[in-house]
């Protein structure tokens, strides 16, 4: 028994059970073999949803207790009852598979629907198999092999807080996998920042992948010639139906394995340009010049939507500043989350103002624009009294906000959007920013969006304007054929 390969067991099960093993299955079959055999044991295996992917899983895991019934398996899914189901199925796959019957214990205790304990030569504590939902406790407990089936979902991936607790919650299998352990991860992305994604999100702070190093296995519907993977469950018209009625978004992302936010976030990020340059002052004949990739700067607004909370949660203290080149194209080009510290002999109110300050004047801006509902209103007055302090010479300008913020965001940003006239820079990309403009839902409580209020402000502030550099590069003398030069000189005609 401990011969025979996982694609032949998984055969062996198939034509027991009066059903075909479709090339898909064959394929993960033969990976998780080959992957088993080598010593592989950080595996992730993504494929479309409704692929089998949990079933063929638990056949994996009734084989592996075939080959070796001292193993214990730790079976995490985002709830209770989904990781129940995978151990129930594989409790049914014991007992009725032929190779497997011995395996099925005496004592009905041992053979629970949440747990149970194979016919095994060794005493151990921990079961053969246990479910546990990714929010349960399980500390204490040990485990040759963590099958993760489907952690990430909505629940527990659709806001910042919540990637970041389910990432706590994985970090803690470094605990409970015994050493030369098994990790599996099996599933589908559910945002752009999933824990399956091939390459570190900066802007969340990563340095890495979640999943670094392991090995992994993609298996999209659609293959790199555009053929279903399974075309006896999905065949073209299937498929076309698909995507008609779950949308493009959601079918990249469950079916096509594309980390995207299918959730229907409002602001498309692709339509954002990106740059890394800095400006360049020069100063010509009496004349200061700012520019930016050799285009001239001709204007700019500074945004603060200030704040005062302290701690996580709650408004956050925003200022942002874009600058509008000589051919119309916007700069966004930093924005800064303003913190305090309350342990400072400083007020928060005075130190936020510093900081404003101290923005202002690294990106020579003449004026700043302070949202003054609310707390705001006392100040304009004091931020006055610290750029004096700091002898940084801008304006202040105070501003209310009367309409709604879903609606000021809407406005702002579709123009430039859509007209491909918004760039960022890296700066901007590495912040929060881009995970606020990625995930805002207008309509929808409870999401961040302060950073994209602020540029709103910015945006809605600045006049359009049309590209001041006229087609085939020359100008039309629009105010006639010359002009006239009056000269003093020493001489008569």
């Amino acid at each position: 028994m401990a011969r025979t390969g996982f694609a032949e067991f998984l055969w062996m099960w198939n034509q027991c059970q009066g059903m075909q093993t479709p090339t898909l299955h064959r394929r993960m079959a033969r990976w998780l073999n080959h992957r088993w055999h080598r010593g592989d044991r950080r595996l992730l295996l993504m494929a479309f949803r409704s692929s089998g992917k949990s079933t063929l899983v638990g056949l994996f895991c009734a084989w592996t207790l075939m080959q070796n019934p001292d193993l214990r398996i730790l079976v995490l899914a985002a709830e209770q009852a989904l990781a129940v189901k995978m151990v129930r199925n594989v409790k049914r796959i014991l007992e009725r598979h032929p190779l497997t019957a011995a395996l099925k214990p005496q004592e009905k205790d041992q053979w629970a629907s949440d747990r149970f304990t194979v016919t095994r030569p060794t005493e151990l504590r921990d079961p053969s198999m246990l479910a546990r939902g990714i929010g349960s406790n399980i500390t204490g407990s040990r485990a040759d092999m963590v099958i993760c089936d489907d952690v990430e979902v909505p629940n527990t991936c659709d806001t910042p807080a919540k990637r970041a607790e389910l990432r706590d919650r994985l970090s803690e299998l470094d605990y409970v996998l015994t050493p030369g352990g098994t990790q599996l991860f099996v599933g589908t992305p559910h945002s752009f920042y999933t824990i399956y994604a091939d390459a570190p999100r900066r802007e969340t702070g990563e340095e890495r992948p979640f999943l670094d190093g392991f090995l992994r296995l993609e298996l999209p519907l659609l293959d790199s010639r555009g053929k279903s993977r399974w075309v006896d469950r999905f065949d073209q018209e299937t498929i076309r139906a698909l995507r008609i009625r779950h949308g493009p978004s959601k079918f990249s992302s469950q079916m096509m394995l594309k980390p995207v936010n299918y959730q229907g976030g409002r602001l498309d990020p692709d339509l954002l340009c990106h740059y890394e340059a800095e400006f360049d002052y020069r100063e010509a004949q009496g004349e200061a010049i700012l520019s930016c990739r050799d285009r001239r700067l001709v204007s700019a607004t500074a945004w603060w939507d200030p704040a005062f909370g302290v701690g996580q949660g709650g408004d956050r203290s925003v200022l942002a500043c874009v600058f509008v080149d000589e051919d119309g194209r916007y700069l966004l080009h930093d924005i800064a989350y303003l913190t305090a510290d309350a342990r400072a002999a400083e007020d928060p109110a005075r130190q936020q103002c510093r900081q404003v300050a101290s923005f202002l004047k690294r990106h020579m801006l003449p004026a700043v624009t302070v949202e003054i509902n609310g707390i705001g209103r006392f100040l304009p007055a004091l931020l006055r009294t610290v750029l004096a302090e700091e002898q940084v010479a801008a304006a202040v300008i105070e501003a209310v906000s009367s309409r709604s913020k879903d609606l000021r965001i809407l406005e702002a940003f579709d123009g430039v959007l859509a007209a491909r006239s918004l760039h960022i820079h890296a700066r901007v990309a590495a912040s929060p920013f881009l995970i606020e403009f990625r995930e805002w839902r207008p309509g929808v409580s409870g999401g961040a969006d302060d950073g994209l209020d602020a540029v709103a402000g910015c945006l809605a502030s600045e006049p359009v304007r049309l590209p001041r550099r006229p087609q085939g590069g020359i100008r039309p003398r629009w105010r006639g054929a010359g002009m006239a030069l009056k000269a003093d000189t020493d001489f008569t005609l």
